[in-house]
């Protein structure tokens, strides 16, 4: 019996497999990059009956095709590192499509076990599987699950280590397509696959002790170029693949259709067979998802819900800042006495109160009442399924950039941070599409970004003027990906997305969200505000302030007819965003912007800090995302649009 297992957990996405994960591996996650591949690697450790399971979150996939580098690393895992077991993770709602891929992993005849997830879910609209035809048809284990509560995860393992224990390896010298239970392909395709896998006996291909036979035989069927290349590279390669051709030409003879399409449909044939035999409707009913989604995905009402939804939650987001911003202040307001009243040199109480307290105390009464409710909002939004809507819904506007629907969900993410909207956009098909998503995601404004403009625009001029801005973002946003777009090599694809069902925000998972972001501000940001608060202040006794506004005045006073004093905080802000506004209160020594710009000026403010330079953190991931050279490029014209929207701006409002 051995004691270290490993199991990975392949199926598409938004069927819990994630969920799943995160429900066994708990705190043991490690989450990095694919070996030479930009896509994320989630693995963890869970010990169960004295044994050592690790655990790696697949990406989620539709196929195990060579269209994307997701499903390529899925299937080479799968291959060369060799998983005791698969959990293939499938919607229980949503069965038949979910089986396309269930066929693609029994073509591979690994050991294997089926979550049937969400059946809770699927008991709601209706949905009946008999979970005994569905194990007999298929000749695996399958257990139902509801990973967001837990249930079924504990047999879901023990049938795992079944399989792994009672596993005897395939003899791959011995195969015939015939003995398939359900794997049932027609005649034609089935005559091809045994004559590929005796060409690729004949010339001992390794591939056939890498991949089952009758996955790789189909492989070089719908010509996948990575099997093709694979096999290309073998000392017999080249003859084996010239043989296989001259084979296929029988077949294309026999068909219209690509080969690839005849597979394709086989596939489909056998999951709809399946669904058939197991899947059956409690009673017809229209489920209050369906209702919702014939407003919140409609041609003209999908757009103006989201609309308002967008609106009420800025708009919420405003006067909770608001309200709760001024009862901070006034508390935090009766200590600054106490420091100026201690029998200290005048410059170490400016130390102590404008350095330290004023960086403390403007993280707190300026950042937090809008960050934590913001971080509410996108959590319910995400859980809930909506923000995939809203992704639906822009897909066509997507579209006109280079990007489909998909695309918008890491965007969308800016709002809360760039980080991990640059990192996200590693969920799409192609370079050029993360280099574009990559650019958008660091011109949203992130909730740092979004604070200065609520907590000055906001606050002093009216949420109608902030709103403004954030339209400004999102054409200048579309404007520039529209540019990236024409110069970005290669061509955009389309892509099916999947729609999740609505679902109430499981509350475990949901305050987990909410407090891994704000511990971000706490343990990060924070600190650095602290530091960065004290640092302004021994520059401004040092007298450095001035050779530093000297170089900036051109641009900050001149073009963009901003305070010189704006040039400095400017430079700082790189570290955090929320610097630019807290350095800008802290250096003029007052907690009220009005003494500081004007109603113009506050805009102008608002949409360079909106647009500029990416902070520090976000610069280092896009680093890791599309390199370096790209990254410059990304911060250059990050600068640069900035400066021209921002000195635009200032003209324009100057005869306002």
């Amino acid at each position: 019996m051995k004691k270290e297992i490993i199991i990975a957990l392949a199926g598409n996405a938004n069927v819990g497999k994630s969920v799943i994960f995160n429900q066994l591996t708990g705190l043991t996650q490690i989450i990095g990059n694919w070996p030479g591949k930009t896509v994320e690697r989630a693995e963890g450790v869970l010990r169960f009956k004295g044994r050592t399971i690790k655990i790696v979150d697949l990406p989620g996939i539709y196929s195990l095709s060579a269209y994307s580098q997701e499903e390529i690393v899925s299937r080479e895992f799968i291959a060369f590192e060799k998983p005791d077991v698969v959990i293939n993770v499938v919607d229980a709602s949503n069965l038949e499509r979910n089986l396309f891929f269930t066929v693609q992993l029994l073509e591979l005849h690994v050991p294997m076990v089926m979550a049937l997830n969400q059946v809770d879910y699927a008991i709601k609209k209706g949905i009946d599987i008999d979970v005994k035809k569905l194990e007999e048809l298929l000749d695996i284990p399958v257990v139902e699950t509801v990973a967001t509560k837990g249930k079924g995860l504990q047999e879901l393992i023990n049938k795992a280590l079944e399989v792994v224990d009672s596993h005897k390896e395939v003899d791959v010298k011995r195969y015939d397509i015939k003995e398939e239970k359900i794997l049932k392909y027609r005649n034609e395709v089935s005559e091809y696959v045994m004559k590929i896998y005796n060409i690729l006996l004949k010339y001992n291909v390794d591939l056939i002790n890498l991949f089952h036979p009758l996955w790789i035989s189909l492989k070089l069927i719908e010509e996948d170029s990575d099997i093709v290349e694979k096999l290309k590279k073998e000392p017999n390669g080249e003859k084996a693949y010239e043989e296989i051709q001259k084979e296929l030409e029988g077949l294309k003879a026999k068909t219209d259709s690509p080969l690839a399409t005849l597979v394709t449909a086989d596939r489909y044939d056998i999951a709809s067979f399946v669904a058939s035999q197991t899947v059956s409707e409690i009673h017809h009913r229209i489920t209050w998802t369906d209702l919702i989604d014939n407003v919140t995905l409609h041609k003209i009402w999908g757009y103006i819900s989201m609309l308002i939804i967008v609106f009420i939650s800025f708009y919420g987001i405003f006067k909770f800042g608001e309200y709760f911003s001024g009862v901070l202040e006034d508390f935090f307001d009766g200590f600054k006495p106490l420091v100026y009243n201690l029998n200290i040199p005048n410059m170490y109480k400016d130390f102590l109160w404008n350095g330290l307290a004023e960086g403390i105390i403007s993280a707190i009464t300026i950042v937090l009442p809008y960050i934590f409710p913001f971080y509410v909002l996108l959590s319910i939004l995400e859980n809930t399924g909506y923000l995939a809507r809203i992704a639906f819904l822009m897909d066509e506007v997507m579209h006109k950039v280079g990007l489909h629907g998909k695309a918008l969900i890491p965007v969308l993410m800016g709002f809360g941070c760039n980080v991990p909207a640059v990192l996200g956009t590693k969920i799409l098909e192609t370079d050029r599409e993360i280099f574009i998503a990559s650019f958008m995601s660091t011109l949203v404004p992130c909730s740092a970004r979004i604070v200065i403009i609520l907590g000055t625009i906001g606050v002093f001029m009216g949420p109608q003027y902030a709103l403004a801005v954030f339209a400004l973002d999102v054409l200048v946003v579309y404007i520039a990906a529209y540019f990236a777009n024409k110069i970005a090599p290669g061509k955009p694809y389309d892509l099916i997305m999947e729609l999740p069902g609505y679902r109430m925000p499981a509350l475990k998972p949901t305050l987990k969200q909410i407090w891994f972001r704000i511990k971000d501000f706490l343990y990060v940001a924070l600190p650095i505000i602290v530091v960065g608060s004290l640092v302004l202040e021994i520059l401004k006794y040092s007298g450095i302030f001035k050779y530093v506004t000297n170089i900036m005045d051109p641009i900050v006073v001149k073009w963009l007819g901003l305070p010189s004093i704006v040039g400095i905080v400017l430079i700082f802000g790189i570290l955090r965003k929320e610097l630019t506004l807290i350095m800008l209160l802290t250096l003029s020594g007052t907690s009220h912007i009005t003494q500081i710009l004007t109603p113009r000026q506050m805009i102008v403010f608002g949409v360079v800090t909106m647009l500029y330079i990416p902070c520090i953190a976000t610069i280092a991931a896009l680093k890791r995302t599309i390199g370096w050279r790209k990254t410059w490029w990304v911060v250059f014209a990050n600068i640069f649009i900035a400066i021209l929207i921002g000195g635009i701006l200032n003209r324009i409002l100057t005869f306002v």
